[in-house]
């Protein structure tokens, strides 16, 4: 696709590790919770939109699977933005979008207004905040990337305690069209949070002069390079089997538990526990991928991430009272948070910095065809056999599946070249200082580096972990 001129990161900018990263990562703390919460959040106003407009659960449960649909499926889109305007800039109209189509919804006449309102246009507004998040996080941290993914990642099951609380409340005071119209201004903090990505800069020293206007960078607008990277397509099919099974649990333990005979308040209160784990799983395991002799072997923490969260799938199909699914939700809070943690930071080190923008929209896509299978494969199961084991079984064999997918994969491919997950990063690592060599140009100095010419106009420009 042809070129196109960005704000990206100068050449040769080193990661702050700090600074105003700290402000990036409030925003991208934000920005995450709203993205993964907010889907989430809307479904305490399913009944109210049940009585308006005469539909039934199935109808109304469309408007979660839109979201998600938009905020996955888009991925591609938002590369291609990103890439084009840059980060700040998508990030704002993003902002604009998701208020707008809340807001819009306040006033809508039928179900099928309320789709491409809440469903499409919040979700894309949603899904123009959230990759351009990580973008600016990428760039903002290098040794502490870890820790940073982790702690924005907290911000989903953050954001979920406070969202599904606060949206019952609007909707017994206000209704479900004041709560629309409330949850639409919230949602204008995009925007805030879309003002501290600041793009950055290079720093000047003392007595140099104020450096001219920098000749505009041209990339791809998507890049497919990407799939050149074995190491990307081995992450990029592990990743779309995990989320087949990934997200079937969630959704039917409080079933499940009903199914068992537990009371409802019981039943909603395994969603509380598992919430409740996830948000310090997440942190914690962003500081254990971050220790110097894991960070090297980070896909592998990864892999046995999606392995735990297999075994307990399988464990909890075992579960027959209620404390077995409490101790369920416990392990699954666990491989969950770290899933969440490590998704993102595995894929930065895989591809780059600098193809990351169009490597996670990319992957996103592919996760969006998972995310639309994978739930609607157990409930099929369900109504098939009406057993609640089976449906675990077949999401922890899932789970399973793609953990096994990523270790034999990464294992076989360590060590042979240019396709291994991090091999540039390696290679980049071996590479010599530039400084150390004497006055050469910069840019002659990075294509050399890349072993091979840089056809597709972009070089990377700073160096990440080898996984």
């Amino acid at each position: 696709m042809g070129g196109a001129v960005v704000d990206d990161s100068p050449p040769g900018v080193p990661a702050p590790d700090g600074g105003w990263g700290w402000a990036v990562l409030f925003g991208c703390f934000v920005i995450t919770g709203f993205s993964y919460a907010f889907p989430k959040a809307v479904s305490v106003f399913f009944k109210e939109l049940m009585k308006e407009f005469g539909i039934g659960y199935s109808d109304t449960a469309w408007i979660s699977s839109i979201l998600l649909a938009m905020l996955y499926g888009t991925g591609p889109l938002c590369s291609v933005c990103v890439n084009r305007f840059g980060c700040r800039p998508v990030m704002l109209v993003g902002g604009v979008c998701a208020s707008l189509g809340m807001v819009t919804a306040s006033f809508c006449r039928s179900i099928i207004e309320v789709y491409l309102t809440t469903g499409v246009l919040t979700g894309l507004g949603l899904a123009l905040n959230f990759q351009p998040s990580l973008i600016m996080l990428n760039r903002y941290f290098s040794q502490r990337r870890p820790l940073a993914n982790g702690l924005a990642a907290a911000g989903s099951p953050v954001f979920l305690c406070a969202l599904s609380p606060l949206g019952q409340l609007l909707q017994d005071h206000y209704g479900w069209r004041g709560g629309f119209l409330i949850l639409g201004g919230l949602l204008l903090n995009c925007c805030v949070c879309a003002a501290l990505m600041r793009p950055l800069e290079p720093a000047r020293t003392p007595g140099t002069p104020e450096p001219g206007p920098r000749p505009p960078a041209h990339r791809r607008l998507l890049d497919l390079s990407v799939f050149r990277d074995r190491g990307f397509v081995i992450y990029a099919l592990a990743a779309s089997i995990m989320v087949l099974g990934l997200f079937v649990p969630p959704v039917f333990v409080v079933s499940y538990a009903k199914d068992l005979g537990t009371p409802d308040t019981q039943a909603a209160f395994l969603l509380t526990v598992l919430g409740f784990i996830d948000i310090f799983a997440r942190p914690t395991a962003g500081l254990v991928a971050g220790l110097p002799r894991v960070r090297p072997y980070s896909v592998y923490l990864f892999s046995f991430a999606m392995f735990f969260n297999g075994v307990a799938d399988l464990g909890g199909s075992t579960a027959t009272d209620y404390g077995g699914l409490v101790v369920f939700c416990v392990f699954f809070g666990i491989s969950y948070g770290m899933v969440g943690a490590l998704q993102f930071e595995v894929l930065m080190a895989i591809v780059g910095t600098h193809k990351f923008s169009s490597a996670i929209g990319l992957v996103l896509l592919l996760e969006a065809m998972a995310v639309l299978v994978g739930p609607p494969s157990g409930g099929k199961l369900l109504d098939a056999t009406h057993v609640y084991q089976y449906v675990f079984l077949l999401a922890g064999a899932e789970v399973l599946c793609s953990s096994l997918v990523l270790l034999l994969g990464s294992r076989f491919c360590r060590g042979h070249g240019p396709g291994t997950p991090g091999g540039e990063a390696a290679r980049q690592e071996q590479a010599p200082d530039p400084a150390a060599a004497g006055a050469v140009d910069a840019r002659e100095v990075e294509v050399f580096l890349k072993d091979q010419p840089a056809t597709n106009g972009e070089a990377t420009h700073s160096p990440e972990t080898s996984v």
